[in-house]
């Protein structure tokens, strides 16, 4: 019996290593209590493969992700929203020095419309006409380019969005908590002389998100938090872009691109670094088949008709938000505006004029907002977390083990930020290596998966889209090698 019930439980871990895809029935939505037993042996006789596929959904059924399918078009639109605005806009403007006008808009707007498009592509992905569903990106990575070819290309891709994006958010967050601070305090030494060092508000920003993601279980949960990081970056998107235009242009504004470089190849170089800040600029790709994997299916009505709902309500008002800030804020700053961006162009020549409660608000809406948009992203870290656990123990994670992963989690991230308070710098060329996961996959998914002839246009859009996307990505990477060496990596480990 011993022997018999190793080796049945050998097979069903096999299937999670591998990340077998089931169908899954959505029509119970019961979440599992803690410590739910999924043994697949029963008084020592060997279940039937019919029990093992209903064990393996028991288990997917109690993962973060998957745990609660009672999702609505509503709360995908939030999820997607807060997912997928944040500070890497706040830089677009600065794009423009390089771009000019027309190619800067031009820019802009192909790669919104070409992460739509993908996004699209994902969302019709997602579910097939026989109920299996693709709840998360490896899942159809696997399914479209085999098992080894898509933990290759994916695993780290999205690795870096969730865990990376992360990071980024608590050094985003921590570094925005002391400028929230030393706004307050203003000219108060004394004040100021009290603050924290950089390390100890990335640990405020970090002990605040673990707090949070300690009360919500499952990526359907989190719908209230979306909304409020939806309505704050919204919020602070908006003030930020009025503010600058309402402000006026400061004296010596130039929007000639030529007039920030000396040579032809230092054009060149800006040109690059201008592309891979609007293609960086957008994000939530790599969450979009697990937010679509908390909605409801049935036969009469897949997701992907609500989802799709979702998606274009959350990119009208991105767009809404991304598009005049970009362009009011070029047109307020042009060629002066500053590499950090529009926010560093306010404080350069606005600080004095601009009441210290209105800075003060827009910073503690950015913070609210990198909390938010935290605990979307560390849920897929989360889920894998939680899948090693139930599928080594055939039981849903106790209360207690969820809270050590996050704690774990926390932990891990909190120590790469003060280790690589840097990694800002490294975002070009980081993210043109997880570049593909949004502009690429997607349509060599959509071959692999759909069939198209080849002389469909499905198929000669897709290839061609595939291709310029790898290309880009390639051209991305390298000019981010060359800006690294050219302006020198300011490398200031442990020291934020």
């Amino acid at each position: 019996m011993g022997d018999v019930e190793f080796s049945e439980r050998r097979r069903i871990e096999g299937s999670f290593s591998s990340f077998k895809i089931i169908p899954i029935n959505d029509d119970d939505d019961t979440l599992h209590s803690e410590g739910t037993d999924f043994s697949p042996v029963d008084d020592g006789v060997v279940v039937d493969e019919k029990k093992n596929t209903d064990v393996v959904k028991e288990i997917e059924s109690s993962l973060p992700i998957t745990e609660s399918r009672k999702g609505n078009a509503y709360t995908a639109a939030f999820h997607l929203l807060s997912s997928g605005i944040g500070t890497p806009a706040l830089v677009l403007p600065f794009a423009f020095t390089s771009l000019g006008w027309s190619w800067g808009i031009v820019v802009l707007t192909v790669i919104f419309a070409w992460r739509l498009y993908t996004m699209w592509l994902l969302v019709h992905l997602h579910e097939t006409v026989n109920g299996t569903r693709y709840s998360r990106y490896l899942q159809l990575a696997i399914i479209a380019f085999g098992e080894k070819l898509g933990k290759c290309l994916s695993i780290f891709p999205t690795m870096y969005l969730s865990g990376g994006t992360c990071v980024m958010s608590i050094i985003t967050g921590g570094r925005t908590l002391q400028l929230f601070y030393n706004t307050i305090c203003e000219n108060d030494q004394h004040c100021l002389h009290k603050s924290l060092s950089g390390a100890q508000w990335f640990l405020v920003f970090v002990s605040l998100a673990i707090l949070i993601a300690r009360f919500f279980p499952n990526l359907n949960s989190l719908a209230w938090v979306s909304f409020v990081g939806s309505i704050l970056g919204v919020a602070y998107f908006t003030m930020i872009w009025a503010l600058s235009i309402a402000k006026g242009r400061p004296n010596g504004v130039t929007y000639n691109p030529s007039d920030n470089v000396t040579t032809t190849m230092a054009q060149f170089r800006a040109v690059l670094n201008g592309v891979a800040i609007v293609a960086i600029a957008f994000r939530g790709h790599n969450l979009v088949l697990e937010i679509q994997g908390t909605l409801p299916t049935n036969p009469k009505h897949p997701t992907k008709t609500r989802m799709w709902r979702g998606v274009i309500a959350s990119y009208s008002l991105i767009a809404m938000c991304v598009f005049p800030l970009a362009i009011g804020g070029y047109w307020a700053y042009g060629n002066m505006m500053p590499a950090n961006g529009i926010m560093g162009a306010i404080a350069k020549y606005h600080r004095e004029s601009t009441p210290k409660w209105l800075i003060g608000t827009i910073y503690m809406m950015v913070v609210i907002q990198c909390l938010c948009s935290f605990q979307i992203y560390a849920m897929p870290v989360f889920d894998n977390l939680e899948r090693i656990y139930v599928s080594r123990h055939l039981k849903a994670c106790p209360r207690w083990v969820r809270s050590c992963i996050k704690l774990f989690f926390g932990g891990l991230t909190y120590f790469i930020s003060v280790a690589f308070p840097f990694l800002g710098s490294l975002a070009a060329f980081v993210g043109g290596i997880a570049l593909p996961l949004s502009l690429v996959y997607p349509c060599f998914m959509w071959i692999s998966i759909k069939k198209p002839q080849r002389n469909n246009l499905m198929y000669c859009l897709n290839m061609f889209l595939g291709c310029l996307g790898i290309l880009i990505s390639v051209v991305q990477v390298a000019g981010a090698l060359w800006n690294l060496v050219i302006d020198k990596l300011d490398a200031n480990f442990f020291n934020p």
